[in-house]
């Protein structure tokens, strides 16, 4: 099925980890632009949306967010018809620059105080264009990977893309730190926040530079030399039935649950960890961004093991601990920080009063009441009282060492079980199907799965536990049940036969 007759070509491993490089920087980078707009979900709320209702501007934000996932599928179809069509290389070079550009610019749109409801539109605008950027380059990547890639180290080698999805968003995380211990908090919060966004620039200036000197993969070039491309890729990768049943099933059998393992592990720990467990920002983020660093090296694991035990086994491995343990977990983090069940000290209370002016010239009153508990926990509500208006109250946690780092180690856990699933997610998808439709036929079900089934996870979770009567862990129930109905279309339809780890 599946160009089986094509050889491998034999490259040099100098050139083939030059090949592994050029496409890993410039993904991450893309990966780096999309997670930044998460990772300061919180804040870009309170910038782009009315304040009138925090809740309901926290959730504009992850919609908005959710947006650029959702067209991914869109920009997998243009730029995979692009891909199969004049090659791999001038592709993502494409969506590069679109999404370098659009993230530049978002960190130049004025804020709702300056435009009204300009700003959530123009935001909107630019996360549809990077979702459809991202659309395009993660399958052209890995493609162009896999394509110089020895057939029984797919695993291994693609597995070095899968690393840069997750060092991107620790990217995010590390260059958003910085920036606010660089400026201070007051001014993080009102402008420093642009300043992640328009790095950006010179990140992707320097990424085009690299990815300018790549040659086209060798497989797709002998293919184009022999004439064998095709003239309509979408309808060569949809319309033939054989072609359409394999790409249902990576997206109900593979992608899907690997989506929702993927974005509960990362993206809804983060915001369970500051909006459920209402941990103060900074260490929120590092908790997250150790997590991140230290489960890294696991994608490659897993991906180099996929090479010699297949990759159904482990990825559908992943879906089934995150069915079985997600609760737990995240039973356990809630615990962590749940003031109730800890003792106070009430000799150690202290209340600070700060009086700043407003803009406009008028006082403006910030009580901070910090509370301190038997287990090193300190907790935090902190109030602005304006002239004429109510108190705007604001509560956080600052946990106990100890607690630190048992978060840390459950994030890890989380973490974990995305590599299982992601690590031999690229060399899977790859192996499915014929190099001349590959590009255009992997991405649509990979960016579905991870763009929509995964992309949906931190709001619609969010928005579960909002309902009256829910329980902070009945967001969970999404990713459970998607992963559990793609694990049995999985165990059930994906087996040696389905794809030949051999081709090309």
């Amino acid at each position: 099925m599946n160009d089986s007759k094509m050889l491998v070509p034999v490259e040099g491993k100098s050139k083939l980890w030059s090949v592994i490089t050029a496409s890993s920087v410039g993904t991450l980078i893309e990966w780096y632009d999309f997670y930044i707009f998460g990772s300061l979900a919180t804040i870009l709320s309170t910038q782009f949306f009315p304040l009138a209702n925090p809740t309901a501007a926290f959730l504009s934000t992850l919609a908005t967010f959710a947006a650029g996932f959702i067209v991914r599928p869109f920009g997998a179809l243009v730029f995979g018809r692009l891909g199969d069509l004049i090659g791999r290389k001038y592709t993502f070079l494409l969506t590069l620059v679109l999404m370098g550009g659009s993230t530049f610019a978002i960190g130049l749109i004025p804020g709702f105080a300056t435009i009204g409801y300009g700003a959530p539109i123009l935001v909107l605008f630019l996360r549809l264009v990077q979702g459809l950027a991202l659309g395009g380059e993660y399958g052209g990547a890995a493609t162009y990977v896999a394509e110089h890639a020895p057939a029984n180290k797919r695993g291994f080698y693609t597995s070095f893309i899968q690393t840069t999805a997750t060092m991107g968003l620790f990217l995010s995380l590390g260059v958003i730190l910085l920036t606010r211990h660089v400026v201070g908090v007051d001014s993080f919060n009102s402008w420093g926040w642009r300043i992640p966004f328009l790095l950006s620039s010179l990140l992707v200036i320097v990424s085009i530079v690299i990815r300018m000197k790549m040659h086209e993969s060798p497989l797709f070039a002998k293919i184009k030399a022999e004439g064998k491309t095709v003239k309509n890729p979408l309808k060569e990768s949809f319309g033939r039935k054989e072609n359409l049943k394999m790409v249902l099933l990576a997206l109900f059998g593979a992608t899907a649950g690997q989506g929702v393992i993927w974005y509960t592990g990362q993206f809804y720990a983060l915001s369970f960890i500051q909006k459920t467990m209402n941990i103060e920002f900074v260490q929120s983020n590092y908790v997250i961004a150790i997590g991140l660093l230290v489960a890294t090296p696991f994608f490659v694991v897993f991906g180099g093991w996929s090479d010699t035990i297949g990759r159904r086994n482990i990825m559908m491995a992943g879906m089934l601990c995150g069915i079985l343990f997600y609760r737990p977990i995240y039973k356990q983090m809630y615990a962590l920080s749940d003031l109730s069940v800890k003792t106070e000290m009430p000799a150690q209370l202290q209340i600070k009063n700060e009086i700043s002016k407003t803009e406009s010239g008028e006082n403006k009153v910030t009580r901070t009441t910090e509370t301190h508990y038997t287990d090193g926990t300190v907790s935090r509500k902190i109030s602005s009282q304006l002239p004429e208006q109510q108190a705007v109250i604001k509560s956080e946690v600052d946990l106990s060492t100890r607690s630190f780092w048992m978060l840390v180690g459950l994030v890890f856990v989380q973490v974990l079980f995305v590599t299982m699933v992601y690590g031999p997610i690229a060399a899977f998808l790859v192996e499915l199907f014929p190099t001349n439709i590959r590009y255009t036929s992997m991405s649509l079900p990979y960016h579905i799965g991870n763009g929509v089934f995964g992309g949906l996870t931190p709001f619609i979770a969010i928005s579960l536990t909002s309902l009256p009567g829910a329980t902070p862990f009945d967001g969970l129930w999404y990713p459970i049940g998607v992963a559990t109905i793609c694990l049995i279309i999985g165990m059930v339809y994906i087996n040696k036969s389905t794809y030949n780890t051999a081709n090309d």
